[in-house]
């Protein structure tokens, strides 16, 4: 994780909403810097260059320094526990996080939770021999160029930590392998690195499972597991490889707070363990024990306030069991389904009477996501008081162990995708049982690239990519401009697929005189058609056989080409900016329309907040 911190407030928009942010970054051990935990030695030089993190060499702000929408009030940060060193764009805001040693499965091949195995002796945990199966990771990271898409940045490179679970896998954290190109780990008391795959990486968790294949790496290795979820004030370890050494460390503190929190890395809400261990650069994704040597979770991510001091936080084993289990039913790492509504609190009585709720519990449904599936169920104004037959407080909370409440979210990250919920609902005053499936939720401007590389298109010089979160911090939020930053925090997907497409820049040549100027601007229609998706765009330019090309953009500005002039222009554009193709790979494949989508483009939601965190004030929150 970046050592630099950025800004937590979002001040782009007008005081009237402001998204907050609050600043995390990864606790990467830097290679050659004891000041800085994200050493950054390659220098890109871009277009748009940002402002860079604590480095000299003053390179373009890394993921893990971007900011990310959160629920804190305050100017807060964030901190990853991984070490990097080398500059270079993270790709997108991480989070520090210990992860659990291993896991014990049953005979279906599920995670368990296992309390039974490598009791140690409290103030012995020096001599433990899992210790050993705490191992140090070597990333080289690649990150896409989301400003020249069609290229990728200078590489750099990172480190951090990781555990064995087993079956030639280790646990480590999502950003710790990000946009990887070569990962490698290296065992305690060994000098040997030994090459390592990912085999899934969990995004919204901010794990990552690794693969290696070496049997030497293997011999005599004992794998981990996964203690049950500590209590308050119980001791916990942390273990890894942080900056200030090349060898294992170990940290001590109390597990503080136990509840929902913001990952950074996704932007989701899950549960976490609030510790105040010491959690540094290079920490990510190592494990933290209890007292009798149980992995409790994982480290990832670090709070940093002037008002506060030793705030950690720790994934914790339930979390890690999901993730293992989602890999092992499906192949492959699906995600962390929601439910997809805004709600709103019911603690005001005259509310609650209003909508005839006779008791005090619930929460109000404000708005319902047109792509999740609670859209054919559930109607604005119902009243949720029960998620499988569990009873939601009408603060929005739900039981949680013996004397205490946690957010109601809480029971849908115990889901899987695909899984059915049965919620009790009070609609005009009848209570009446719903099903619903719950899947996860489709970002209108995603967080993370899926498959590393952003889409484009090049029209004569005119360069078309999809918004994303990485863009947006990557270009800086001014040059986004304030109507396009509403739109991408305060919107909701209409449809499946549906994108936020924008004129990025335009490639100056004599075809494309007096738009030279024009970037960051979203294209709304083509022709009069209005655009779905990229994809859809370079479909319509492809069998478009008008004279000219027209393309519509926000406050009906215009830009219009001559098509054949456009055409015969292209291959030279290409060659003078040594551009390798006029479009990305995935938009060689033919395009398919999906059903639906023609109707619920047009359509209009207005401004509805994106980030599944509370939202502008606390009455509000995503489910």
């Amino acid at each position: 994780m970046a050592i630099t911190v950025a800004n937590c407030c979002f001040s782009a928009l007008s005081s009237t909403f402001k998204s907050r942010y609050c600043h995390l970054r990864f606790a990467t051990s830097p290679s050659h810097s004891y000041f800085d935990a994200r050493s950054l030695k390659a220098t890109n030089n871009k277009k748009r260059a940002l402002k860079g993190s604590s480095s000299s060499a003053s390179p373009r702000k890394s993921n893990a320094e971007k900011k990310l929408p959160g629920r804190l009030k305050d100017d807060k940060s964030g901190l990853y526990a991984d070490g990097i060193s080398g500059q270079g764009d993270m790709g997108r805001p991480q989070s520090t996080g210990f992860k659990s040693f291993g896991t014990q499965r049953k005979d279906k091949k599920e995670f368990q939770l296992d309390s039974r195995e490598q009791q140690v002796e409290p103030g012995s945990l020096q001599d433990a021999n899992f210790l050993n199966a705490v191992v140090k990771v070597y990333c080289t990271h690649t990150a896409p160029d989301y400003s020249l898409p069609w290229q990728k940045q200078r590489q750099y490179t990172s480190t951090g930590s990781a555990f064995m679970i087993g079956d030639g896998k280790l646990l480590t954290n999502a950003h710790c392998v990000e946009h990887d190109t070569q990962v490698k780990v290296k065992r305690r008391g060994d000098d040997t690195k030994y090459v390592a795959k990912v085999l899934a990486r969990g995004v919204d968790c901010d794990i990552a499972l690794l693969s290696v294949e070496s049997e030497e790496f293997w011999k005599g290795a004992k794998p981990l597991h996964l203690g049950h979820l500590p209590r308050l004030q119980d001791a916990v370890t942390v273990v890894g490889y942080p900056l200030g050494g090349d060898t294992i460390s170990v940290t001590k503190g109390v597990v503080s707070r136990i509840e929902v929190t913001s990952y950074a890395h996704g932007s989701s809400d899950l549960l976490g363990i609030q510790i105040d261990a010491a959690i540094n650069p290079g920490n990510s994704g190592g494990p933290a024990f209890n007292e009798q040597g149980e992995c409790i979770g994982v480290a990832f991510q670090v709070y940093r306030s002037e008002e506060a001091e030793n705030i950690g936080y720790v994934i914790p084993t339930t979390v890690v069991s999901h993730f293992l289990n989602d890999y092992e039913r499906n192949g492959k790492y699906t995600g962390f389904p929601c439910l997809g509504v805004l709600l709103q609190k019911l603690e005001n009585p005259a509310l609650r009477a209003c909508l005839q709720v006779q008791s005090n519990e619930g929460v109000l449904v404000r708005r319902v996501e047109p792509t999740s599936d609670a859209n054919n169920v559930l109607k604005q104004g119902d009243v949720i008081v029960s998620f499988d037959d569990v009873h939601v407080g009408s603060e929005g909370t739900v039981p949680f162990r013996s004397n205490e409440r946690i957010a109601f979210r809480y029971l849908i990250s115990q889901k899987f995708a695909g899984d059915v919920a049965e919620l009790g609902i009070i609609r005009a005053g009848k209570l009446m049982k719903v099903q619903v499936a719950l899947n996860p939720r489709v970002h209108l401007v995603p967080y993370h690239i899926d498959g590393g590389q952003p889409s484009y298109l090049i029209i004569a010089g005119l360069v078309f990519t999809p918004l994303s979160e990485p863009l947006i911090e990557e270009e800086c939020e001014e040059s986004i401009g304030l109507k396009l930053l509403a739109k991408a925090r305060y919107s909701l997907a209409r449809f499946k697929e549906e994108q936020i497409v924008i004129l990025s820049q335009v490639l100056a040549n004599e075809v494309n005189i007096g738009y030279e100027d024009m970037s960051n601007q979203q294209v709304l229609k083509f022709n009069g058609t209005r655009i779905k998706n990229i994809r859809h765009l370079a479909h319509l330019v492809a069998c478009c056989q008008d004279k000219y090309l027209v393309f519509e953009f926000e406050d009906n500005y215009l830009a219009v080409l001559e098509r054949e002039a456009a055409m015969a222009a292209s291959s030279r554009i290409l060659k003078d900016y040594g551009i390798p193709s006029e479009r990305s790979d995935d938009l060689l494949e033919p395009y398919v329309e999906s059903l639906g989508d023609n109707q619920a483009i047009e359509q209009d939601f207005g401004e509805s907040p994106v980030s599944n965190l509370e939202i502008g004030f606390d009455g509000l929150l995503w489910a």
